[in-house]
């Protein structure tokens, strides 16, 4: 029997004995997932969507949770460079509980999707496949959501598919910067997959305590730093930190800043204004790297750029709003949703 099935069989049976909980491990014993996030339990039932790209045969997790009373209305939820679909949890309850279909994706080689030894990864392939998932489910129109590099995400996907884009929402979206013209160094392959071995819970842990979630911290976190940690104390680490590495040269690569001014679907930027994050800014000069990741000027700067937008800053809240300050975030979300405004600069 191959190795990875024999893994999924000794994954599953750790589950059903209730030895895999990833809220309930110590320390000494922190969990260790598969390659697409095998053991670690999602909130609602994930389906898998199979196509060809690329010449391979891929399958791109979701979840597709459906209201008790529809509105009509289906959002899309696109994740961070460190999150899953499950991350999304409270906002896909509260949008479900307000009548909107919702989608979370899974991108091809994040969590629970496929990991290809060889793929090119952009931007454009990433919109593609989510448009197709999509049109799979037969929804032809979505207002999509997107956070962090699921903003940038989100913002290529309104170019491409301006008709397919009801509304845009963008949460803390990296990428309001070019950081290359900023003077951040070119990283290779080679470089970003040195950094990948030096990924750790605590590295993990350290980084989302002081861009996430702005210095404080609440246990409930944890559940997430395991999430992304578990895969890289997995059997095939190597295909994680592979599909890793690509990911973050897509991400400082390709930029999106140029294109704001081409936007066109009624566009929400939901910004907290103590977020920092700016892609291997730790590697640029120390003059630059302070004025790197400064998201109060860098919100309102694209706020202007961007036709129909509408900007929302949280002062006292990090790189993750929707994890850190739900209610809050979601209060604001929805209002927003049911009566969306432009022009106007909301402070929560």
């Amino acid at each position: 029997m191959h190795l990875k099935t024999l893994f999924h069989i000794a994954v599953a049976a750790s589950v059903t004995l209730g030895a895999s909980n990833a809220f309930a491990q110590s320390a000494s014993e922190e969990p260790a997932y598969g390659p697409e996030l095998q053991g670690f339990e999602y909130p609602y039932p994930v389906a898998h969507y199979r196509f060809s790209s690329q010449g391979q045969e891929l399958e791109m997790a979701y979840l597709d949770v459906k209201p008790a009373a529809p509105n009509g209305q289906t959002a899309v939820l696109l994740h961070g460079k460190n999150f899953c679909a499950a991350t999304w949890d409270g906002t896909i309850k509260a949008l479900s509980g307000a009548g909107y279909r919702v989608i979370a994706m899974d991108q091809i080689g994040f969590c629970k999707s496929s990991k290809p030894e060889r793929y090119q990864f952009t931007f454009q392939q990433l919109a593609g496949n989510s448009r197709a998932l999509l049109a799979s489910l037969g929804i032809e129109r979505a207002i999509m959501v997107g956070h962090s590099t699921g903003g940038m995400l989100a913002m290529r996907y309104a170019l491409m598919y301006p008709e397919a884009t009801d509304r845009l929402v963008l949460v803390d979206p990296i990428g309001l910067e070019d950081w290359k013209a900023r003077g951040v160094p070119w990283l290779s392959l080679d470089g970003w997959m040195q950094r990948e071995t030096r990924v750790t819970a605590d590295s993990i842990r350290a980084y989302e305590r002081a861009t996430y979630y702005a210095d404080t911290w609440d246990p409930s976190y944890e559940t997430w730093v395991q999430m992304l940690a578990g895969m890289y104390r997995g059997p095939d680490r190597d295909a994680v930190a592979s599909s890793s590495a690509r990911l973050y040269d897509m991400i400082a690569t390709q930029p999106v800043f140029y294109e704001f001014e081409q936007i066109k679907p009624p566009t929400l930027l939901v910004i907290g204004d103590k977020d920092t994050t700016a892609i291997a800014k730790d590697t640029a000069p120390p003059e630059i790297r302070k004025t790197l990741g400064n998201y109060p000027v860098l919100g309102k700067e694209a706020v202007k750029r961007i036709p129909h937008s509408q900007l929302i800053e949280f002062p006292d809240l990090g790189h993750s709003p929707q994890i850190q300050a739900p209610a809050r975030f979601h209060a604001a979300l929805l209002d927003w949703l049911q009566h969306p405004e432009t022009g106007k600069t909301l402070v929560k």
